[in-house]
């Protein structure tokens, strides 16, 4: 990396956000390989690991707009500081359980929602978060470093994760993970206590006067197309990736690839890769004059490629074609959560994130289900080019729109919110 993408990291503040989220990733990697391992090995059965999966994405869902409502009135830190202060009880409370036998899922559901309304709750905040913590300049290089650090995460967790787990069983691995939101919240609390000469008013402001002074964020919905352009292009690009990942790759690695579930590890850690170098090209360009058409084309391109991926002969042949996929899925995803960072009025950047991402992550179990029936009816390879096509006709969609082209651009004012302050 060259110095632009780690200006970010001059800020001690930034620097401790970076470090407490690596910890917590690495442990929902750990915590991603223990709960199958705990409740398959306790004779739970898929249809069990389906409930608690379910159970924990239902209140992630919910939560998703209480946290960004919570980020907006109590500051972006303190939503963070109580989601990952719960999810560490949370999950010790799990590891507990884990020692002393096999899943006991009267108090595993449980569990599952608490863990899950959690992010919930923290994901809108860590999005409003770093422009609390760098420059505008070093914005985009920030939201790469911090999407890095997941990728990162993702990319030898499960492999650490998977080696404790075989070696130690699913309760240790359940007790990293608390650990590690342990560590994440003491570095938010130090971020809380520090000085912070770079925080935009609308942080420093009480949150009454946040309320009463700002923007109605139904009022940006209604008079600002962008916000309901995006969540719908949100709804149908995202139609088709979790039935990819989950339903598609594996039976394909499976059934046509013979691969087996070393062979769709292996697929996961290209995308993996291919993200995490997606986040240092993201860190080490320039702002872009049209961010919204660069990252159109570098999504369009994503799409070609996974369209590709069930037909190039075999399992090394996808995983280079899955790290350009990760590494243009990565970069557009930079830019456009860059862009909207900046456009967004700041005492609602927490509300307007968890509006996308229920539009975002909502659609998950959607998507499965789709991904499982055609899957079921016709074989994996067919759903990579339904999902590439519907991403195709979203992209296409929001670059017809004058709103989507203009977003973001450094040399139109009309792309910031016009709405009147009630």
């Amino acid at each position: 990396m060259n110095i632009r993408s780690l200006a970010p990291l001059r800020h001690r503040a930034f620097r401790l956000l970076i470090g407490g989220q690596l910890a917590s990733n690495l442990g929902d990697a750990f915590y991603a390989v223990a709960l199958p391992w705990y409740v398959l090995a306790g004779h739970g059965g898929a249809l069990r690991l389906g409930e608690v999966l379910a159970a924990y994405g239902i209140a992630r869902t919910i939560a998703l707009a209480i946290g960004g409502h919570l980020s907006d009135r109590l500051r972006p830190w303190t939503a963070m500081i109580g989601a990952d202060a719960t999810r560490a009880l949370a999950l010790g409370g799990l590891a507990a359980v884990a020692a002393t036998g096999p899943a006991r899922f009267e108090l595993l559901i449980p569990i599952a929602v608490v863990v899950g309304a959690g992010e919930g709750i923290f994901l809108p905040a860590s999005f409003a978060i770093v422009p609390a913590l760098v420059p505008d300049d070093d914005l985009q290089a920030g939201n790469a470093l911090t999407s890095g650090g997941t990728q990162l995460a993702m990319l030898v967790g499960p492999a650490l994760g998977g080696a404790v787990v075989a070696l130690l069983g699913s309760a240790p691995a359940f007790a990293f993970d608390a650990g590690s939101f342990l560590v994440s919240t003491l570095t938010l609390l130090a971020i809380r206590l520090a000085p912070r000469t770079n925080v935009e008013p609308a942080f420093t402001a009480s949150a009454h006067q946040a309320e009463t002074n700002g923007p109605s964020l139904w009022r940006i919905v209604r008079s600002e197309p962008i916000v309901p352009l995006i969540f719908v292009i949100t709804i149908v690009a995202n139609l088709g990736s979790g039935g990819i990942t989950e339903v598609a790759l594996p039976a394909l690695a499976h059934g046509p690839f013979h691969a087996g579930a070393s062979g769709y590890g292996a697929l996961l850690a290209a995308i993996a890769g291919g993200a995490l170098l997606g986040t240092v090209i993201a860190a080490q360009t320039q702002r872009a004059s049209r961010p919204a058409i660069v990252a159109t084309l570098a999504f369009l391109a994503q799409s070609g490629f996974i369209a590709a991926v069930p037909y190039l002969g075999g399992t090394a042949a996808a995983a280079a074609t899955l790290v350009c996929y990760g590494a243009l899925n990565s970069f557009a995803n930079v830019l456009t959560i860059t862009a909207f960072q900046r456009w967004a009025p700041r005492e609602l950047l927490g509300r307007l994130m968890g509006l996308i991402l229920v539009g975002s992550l909502g659609v998950f179990p959607a998507s499965v289900l789709i991904g499982g029936l055609i899957v079921h009816s016709f074989g994996p390879a067919i759903f990579f080019p339904l999902a590439a096509a519907a991403l195709t006709i979203a992209l296409l969609f929001a670059i017809s729109r004058p709103a989507w082209r203009q977003f973001g651009a450094q040399d139109s004012t009309a792309t910031k919110p016009v709405v009147a302050r009630s």
